[in-house]
């Protein structure tokens, strides 16, 4: 018999979108996906979840229990299906139909399930810095990537130390780790039918990386990049390293007794304190190589260490003599051939700026192009703490926006606003009927604002003044009233529209973050430990019941970012990892809220995967499209 009585919710009204996409190479290097299929728990209820596969536009799809056939008619909309949770261990599996064949996706539901993914960490152990002072380790910022081949999803996550430092401080840190771990139950190659999905399965470490001594922990030191570089189908890692690293083997990469650290006195009737007499360089490496290393992103082996490029040289060249502005490191992945993508490792950005493109072919790491501000004195002082990566002038190359310049494929600057330096850019298509990029940008320098301005020539279309730091800025489709995307800052009350007018004298609209997670073509509002829908009726927001992250700590001081969002598994919204507040597991939430509509991954589209490759970077900024995406989209 047919366990048709179980079903809660099926959609039955295809909706349909036409995403008008950067114009690419039809060969671009992109990353094989499996299905993706999810059961998380709902009250009484299990919703089930899986990726739209690109080029699986008309794919229809049926939903199983024990062989069983729940849905009526096909599902050629949403791929998402919510149903009564079963009170025994249940089998459950999406069938689709391609050239005449079936294909069966599974997942096993436990009755003790949460709702939400565990991925139990192997958490370090704290030490004692020179100065006698103890420290501990939290999870901090994370990334996804494909390092077995599978098709799915691995988390590498870094760890921070309690002792970490932004650029201005002085102090001794931490050695900052990074792991990798596989999300239980989802493993593409468990079954001949592509099996995935989550189970009770403790989650397996596969490598830990120590970076060593000779690396200072923050915010602004260690941008990881994990990203298929080569096209071999499994993701490596990129990162800065230096004397002592040691790899997911246990080889240790250069001089493992090399000592790089600057000391000071200590003043220890001061407890907690520094010593007046400390010089401002204790604690920092100011001296000693600085390396490169491309590690397997299956065994965590290091196979390739070059030369950092750009060196420090002079630190006082930089503007200081303590390490402040020539440490402040931004990496990103770029597709700047248009087919293959590459590492771009960056250094400065308070006054000098260096960008350096490399390309791995999973025997070599060689050098595409150096950018150096010294030549071109208008790109200097230029920076954020974050960039973007897109095609912003239709060339079917990525071109890297940094701050209040952008610098073109080929390592040539492209433009200079000289709005100077800010904490927040977004880049988006942000007219639904144009896929040309445009750009968000707040500055800190207490004269420009914020600015919103033409991508490809940095042509400013309206700015908003303020005598301020702008700190925060977000932009995201929160009012379906407008046309086009919405933005605003933490310098002002309200929002701004595409044409420049102002909406809402609301006053705390939450800046720190965004993400995809109700059923509509609205982006939601992320803040700490809640979930937020603007209300343009009332002019608030409301918080959604659906996000469940008690008991979780946030990340980065009062950013309070996830280690991670971004499109991990399941339908088209978008997951949120966190840590629990002993950093004893993750946890990775995904929406149960039903949808009208369904759209392939948005980790094919190669902007938004790039954000997410970058999303550790610097001040985290939530993951963006190369194309528009909002309640204007046309059918």
């Amino acid at each position: 018999m047919q366990a048709r009585s179980l079903i809660l919710f099926i959609v039955l009204t295809a909706t349909t979108y036409a995403v008008a996409q950067p114009a690419y190479a039809p060969d671009i290097q992109k990353e094989k996906l499996s299905r993706g299929l999810v059961c998380l728990k709902d009250g009484d209820s299990i919703a089930l979840s899986w990726r739209l596969l690109e080029g699986e536009e008309k794919a229809s799809f049926d939903v199983y229990q024990e062989g069983n056939q729940l849905n009526n008619l096909n599902l050629y909309n949403a791929t998402f299906f919510k149903t009564l949770a079963p009170k025994e261990e249940t089998t459950f599996a999406i069938r689709t139909i391609r050239d005449n064949r079936q294909f069966f996706y599974e997942v096993t539901y436990n009755p003790s399930q949460k709702d939400y993914i565990s991925i139990p960490l192997s958490k370090p152990a704290g030490g004692t810095t020179p100065d006698g002072r103890s420290y501990t380790y939290s999870a901090n910022d994370a990334s996804v990537a494909d390092v077995d081949g599978d098709g799915e999803y691995e988390v590498i996550l870094k760890w921070d130390p309690s002792n970490s430092h932004d650029n201005s401080h002085e102090g001794y840190t931490g050695n900052v780790i990074i792991d990798c771990y596989k999300i239980p139950g989802f493993d593409g190659n468990r079954a001949k039918y592509g099996t995935s999905g989550n189970s009770d399965k403790s989650s397996t470490l596969l490598w830990r990386i120590d970076l060593g001594k000779n690396i200072r922990a923050g915010a602004h030191y260690t941008q990881f990049l994990v990203y298929d570089f080569d096209g071999d189908k499994r993701a490596e890692m990129i990162v800065k390293t230096a004397d002592g690293t040691t790899d997911g083997q246990g080889n240790v990469i250069g001089d493992s007794n090399a000592n790089w650290v600057k000391s000071g006195s200590i003043d220890k009737s001061i407890p907690g304190k520094m010593s007046k007499k400390r010089s401002n360089i204790t604690g920092r490496i100011l001296d000693g190589p600085e390396y490169l290393t491309v590690f397997d992103g299956l065994t965590g082996k290091a196979l390739k260490t070059v030369d950092y490029q750009p060196p420090r040289g002079n630190v006082a060249s930089w503007g200081d003599n303590y390490g402040n502005r020539c440490d402040r490191f931004l990496a990103a992945v770029a597709y700047l051939d248009g087919k293959h993508p590459s590492a771009v490792m960056c250094r400065g950005y308070y006054s000098k700026t260096y960008l350096a493109a490399y390309d791995w072919n999973g025997k070599d790491l060689t050098t595409r192009w150096l950018f150096d501000s010294e030549k071109a004195p208008e790109y200097s002082g230029q920076g954020n703490h974050n960039l973007r990566v897109g095609d912003v002038d239709g060339d079917g190359c990525d071109e890297i926006t940094y701050g209040s310049m952008a610098v073109d494929h080929d390592g040539t600057g492209l433009y200079s606003t000289r709005m100077g330096h800010g904490d927040a850019i977004h880049q988006f298509a942000f007219y639904p009927d144009s896929t040309q990029l445009q750009i968000w940008d707040v500055h800190e320098n207490r004269r420009d604002g914020s600015d919103f301005r033409d991508a490809r020539t940095g042509r400013v279309i309206f700015q908003i003044p303020s005598t301020d730091d702008v700190g925060r800025g977000m932009a995201a489709d929160i009012d379906p009233t407008n046309r086009g995307l919405e933005m605003w800052s933490s310098s002002q009350m309200g929002y701004f529209d595409v044409r420049g007018q102002l909406h809402s004298a609301y006053s705390s609209i939450p800046v720190n973050s965004a993400v995809w997670w109700d059923g509509d073509l609205l982006r939601e509002l992320l803040d700490h430990n809640a979930v937020m829908k603007w209300n343009w009726v009332n002019q608030n927001v409301d918080v959604l019941k659906d996000f469940h992250a008690e008991g979780c700590s946030f990340n980065n001081g009062t950013k309070l970012n996830p280690c991670l969002s971004a499109d991990v598994f399941g339908d088209w919204r978008e997951e949120v990892i966190v840590r629990d507040k002993a950093s004893t597991e993750l946890r990775i939430y995904s929406t149960t809220i039903p949808t009208n509509y369904r759209f392939p991954s948005f980790m094919y589209d190669i902007p938004y995967r790039v954000s997410v490759a970058a999303e550790n970077v610097g001040y985290n900024q939530p993951p963006e499209q190369g194309f528009y995406f909002g309640s204007n989209m046309k059918r």
